[in-house]
């Protein structure tokens, strides 16, 4: 099968069925699958290597974003998150995008900020021209520091400085950029900010302080663009056109009010965050660079705004985004590993792309069914499946129980009990 996206009816399928599809689709073996994913990817004794004081693994889903098409190439995407809708709403959402061509993306060089704290500076202003001049050693010894990321075609390619509060503060930080290549990149400008502290804090005539890496990536930023046509947005009870503008709406009332950014964001984070984890990526770096980002103007605001162009939506997203294909958890975690497979073995910037189209196709669906029928219809949809396992439906059984939930709008344990009741008298 050629490489592709688009497998109509995916979910009526089997695990194993869908399984064999992906297979298909990206090369990656059936059998790799069952072995990363049937217990969740990692064994206790091997969890206990990652962190401390393990008591065992906590599985979460892991499926995958259909669809999903950028810089003309189709992307089989995998998420891991416990939220029912997130994977569904992605995949559709993407559908539609497809319609316009799917997602352009671009992003910056993966350069990562190594910050280093210089306290008690003696004279700022005479620091600041000690460290001018002494440019070319401060580089040099910066990569000194990481001559494994050197022989790579990476690292640290300049620096910044900046005075922090008033003069009674005295204090300056300076940033080293550190361009580092197909990793995250947080092990190697640590190492950067221990090496080069000494020097600056001598030519400072300072004190060094903190010497870490910053989260806010802005010099490493994602950014994602799409075209929708209206019809292709298009509901049994709106037109394509009432669509565009209630998501136009919903995107200028995230403008205007923080309180609704946040949720706005959080709808992108969902795609983001779930590509990041099944990724072996960190996504806790990734949601305090984004929503740092989001609040750099002084105010918080949404990472991605939607406009109408005559019968066209039209999606934007900008995010910094620090994610690795190599080093870390990718080396030991087999799931890890499949996912970047089953993307082709991306460049970190593209899996950073891929990753924010997914976000923006997140973005869309949310907005699409706030503008639309409201969030809950089909959430809540998706959510009665878990009700009815937990109310203790058999796979056989979960289907028919979850509708009859939803039709008597009792997504409740009880109801779902009610319905196992009558569905086995049936």
């Amino acid at each position: 099968m050629a490489r592709t996206s688009r497998f109509p009816g995916f979910y009526k399928i089997t695990v194993a069925e869908r399984r064999a599809l992906v297979s298909d689709a990206t090369g990656t073996e059936v059998l790799e699958m069952e072995r990363a994913l049937e217990a969740g990817g990692l064994d206790a004794e091997t969890a206990d290597k990652f962190v401390e004081n393990v008591l065992g693994t906590y599985g979460l889903p892991y499926g995958v974003a259909l669809n999903v098409r950028v810089n003309g190439h189709d992307y089989v995407v995998p998420m891991v998150v416990e939220e029912p809708s997130v994977v569904a709403a992605a995949s559709n959402a993407a559908k539609m995008v497809r319609a316009g061509g799917g997602f352009t993306a671009e992003c910056d060089p993966p350069l990562m900020i190594s910050q280093i704290q210089l306290c008690d500076v003696a004279d700022v202003t005479n620091a600041k021209e000690a460290i001018v001049a002494a440019t070319a050693e401060i580089l040099a010894l910066a990569n000194e520091s990481i001559p494994g990321l050197v022989s790579r075609g990476g690292g640290a390619r300049r620096w910044e400085i900046r005075q922090l509060g008033g003069p009674r503060d005295r204090m300056l930080v300076a940033h080293v950029l550190v361009d580092c290549q197909d990793a995250m990149g947080a092990n190697l400008v640590n190492t950067v900010a221990e090496a080069v502290a000494p020097l600056l804090a001598e030519l400072a005539d300072a004190r060094a302080g903190l010497r870490i890496l910053s989260n806010l990536c802005d010099q490493r930023c994602v950014r994602v663009s799409c075209r929708v046509p209206a019809d292709a947005l298009a509901t049994d009870e709106m037109s394509g056109i009432e669509v565009v503008n209630g998501v136009v709406n919903a995107s200028r009332f995230a403008e205007l009010d923080p309180y609704r950014a946040a949720t706005h964001n959080k709808g992108i984070m969902n795609g983001i965050d779930a590509v990041v984890i099944a990724t072996g990526n960190d996504w806790r770096a990734v949601e305090a660079g984004a929503h740092a980002f989001a609040a750099r103007s002084g105010a918080y605001k949404p990472l991605s705004v939607w406009r109408r162009d005559g019968d066209v939506l039209v999606g934007e997203l900008e995010v910094p985004l620090a994610v690795g294909t190599v080093g870390g958890t990718l080396r030991v975690h087999p799931a890890a590993r499949l996912s970047l497979r089953m993307l082709g073995s991306p460049r970190a910037t593209e899996l950073a792309a891929i990753a924010a189209a997914t976000g923006l196709a997140s973005n869309l669906a949310a907005l699409r069914a706030l503008a639309t029928v409201g969030i809950q219809r089909g959430h809540m949809a998706l959510h009665a499946r878990g009700v009815a396992v937990a109310a203790g439906a058999t796979a056989q059984e979960v289907e028919r129980v979850a509708t009859m939930i939803v039709e008597a709008r009792d997504i409740t344990v009880e109801g779902a009990r009610q319905a196992i009741v009558l569905v086995r008298v049936l």
